[in-house]
């Protein structure tokens, strides 16, 4: 009896070892497949072709299977190879076509080295870089040196070396005890981030409802369309630049049609990964903050400071953009959005369901992977003062009184008793200071701006 549980025994060891060499070799073939799928369109008779090739003939299951990859994948950026490799093992017509026949891989497919945008980005006139070699010499920096900027293996999070270290970091402490981090480029890796915003960046669109961070989009572009409106709800995205992590950047890079290795290093020069130890002096920040920012900023992100961080925002926030406007057009509302603020407004129809419709608009948010600042969440109805980064919306497009009569009386002031007496901050260019705040209210109110800056004027420097 011993001896037959002992066999027993034996025989399962054996069945177990068999299922996961069975496994390993349905992978390895997976991974063939994927990697030629990947090489090309996803069409089905470009899937068919290169899959044939890998076996060296033309199965029957591979046209069902082909199909199906294409139609998941119609209309989207190219996806990695281990996206299709994990679709494949979980494809039921694959299982069955592996268990079935003893299928050998006679040929492995070189990688892509050719563009595939979406059918939207034909259009789109960004440089053909196809290879890692190729994009070095697009940047003008040696091979060596791309995976050093790019940083795909995270020596920047593991450096403890500030010398060595691709980033200035200075955190800043906000309101109800948040902090935001500075992350500026040093000039090398700046002169990189630049290079990619001006060659590629710039020459894809975003959507038109984005006024932040784009040619001829301002906070009055943004503000304008909500003038007048009997309700104007404001919603702030929280984190808005740490939570865009490297996945997303890759994904935008794919869609423009850029191989899985080239998207890789462009997102790793875009991206960051911040080191633990740039907390360790923040002494006015509580410690669950500090914790909780610890964890947010160590994952790669996008820096808040780099050249490229602004515009990869705007793109990575284009499907949030799409359905935000969609779902604001069928309430009877107007969307607009700077940056992390987004801003909708309507007539009284609109001002019934507003409740409603936040929830619809926070859902949305959470759904495309970002989070609502609901401290900042504004519901203004034409019986409160309706303020949109910085300016008031509720007749006209205007400064807040009380911001004006200060700085009108900041001025009356430097007339009276001389431009230092009211340098209270210590600005090194305190003319330069006012001039700033006197043009920003000349672009809103003409009229309180000519006012102002006969004040300005007659001040003696």
């Amino acid at each position: 009896m011993r001896l037959t549980h002992i066999c027993s025994r034996r025989t399962g060891l054996v069945g177990v070892l068999c299922r996961l060499s069975s496994m390993d070799s349905h992978a390895a073939v997976a991974r063939a497949l994927s990697a030629a799928f990947v090489a090309g369109n996803l069409d089905v008779d470009g899937l068919l072709a290169r899959g044939s090739e890998v076996f060296g003939r033309s199965w029957r299951w591979l046209r069902p299977v082909a199909r199906r990859l294409s139609t998941t994948f119609s209309g989207q950026a190219r996806p990695r190879q281990t996206t299709i490799a994990d679709m494949l093992l979980a494809d039921r017509g694959f299982r069955n076509a592996c268990r079935k026949y003893e299928l050998h891989v006679a040929n492995w497919l070189p990688p892509p080295s050719t563009m595939c945008p979406v059918p939207a980005a034909g259009a789109w006139s960004v440089p053909s870089i196809c290879t890692a070699g190729q994009l070095a010499e697009w940047l003008g920096v040696s091979v060596g040196e791309l995976e050093w900027f790019a940083d795909t293996r995270g020596f920047e999070f593991k450096c403890g070396q500030a010398r060595l270290r691709h980033y200035h970091y200075r955190p800043v402490a906000k309101r109800f005890g948040s902090v935001r981090l500075i992350e500026a480029p040093k000039p090398r890796l700046k002169e990189i981030q630049r290079r990619i915003l001006t060659g590629i960046l710039n020459h894809v669109p975003v959507h038109s409802a984005a006024h932040g961070f784009r040619r001829n989009g301002s906070i009055m572009s943004f503000s304008a369309p909500h003038v007048g409106r009997a309700v104007v709800l404001k919603i702030d995205l929280q984190d808005f630049f740490p939570s865009i992590r490297t996945a997303r950047i890759r994904a935008l890079f794919r869609t423009v049609g850029y191989p899985e290795n080239v998207a890789d290093l462009l997102a790793g020069l875009c991206t960051n990964a911040t080191p633990c130890d740039v907390w360790d002096n923040c002494r006015d920040v509580p410690d669950d903050q500090k914790r909780r920012s610890r964890w947010l900023y160590s994952e790669p992100h996008l820096p808040q400071g780099a050249p490229t961080s602004p515009a990869l925002a705007n793109l990575c926030a284009f499907r949030l953009d799409c359905r935000l406007a969609g779902l604001a057009r069928v309430a009877g509302a107007v969307y607009t959005r700077y940056a992390d603020d987004l801003a909708f407004s309507g007539d009284h129809t609109f001002s019934r369901v507003v409740q409603r419709f936040q929830l619809h608009v926070c859902a949305t948010v959470m759904e495309e992977g970002f989070s609502i600042h609901h401290r900042k969440t504004r519901i203004m109805r034409q019986g409160v003062r309706q303020r949109l980064a910085g300016i008031v919306v509720n007749e006209r497009p205007n400064v807040p009184r009380d911001q004006f009569d200060r700085l009108k009386a900041t001025l009356v002031n430097c007339v009276r008793h001389g431009p230092d007496s009211q340098n209270r901050s210590g600005h090194d260019d305190f003319r330069a200071h006012l001039e700033g705040r006197v043009s920003f209210v000349a672009v809103v109110n003409e009229a309180r701006g000519k006012l102002l800056r006969a004040l300005f004027n007659r001040i003696e420097w």
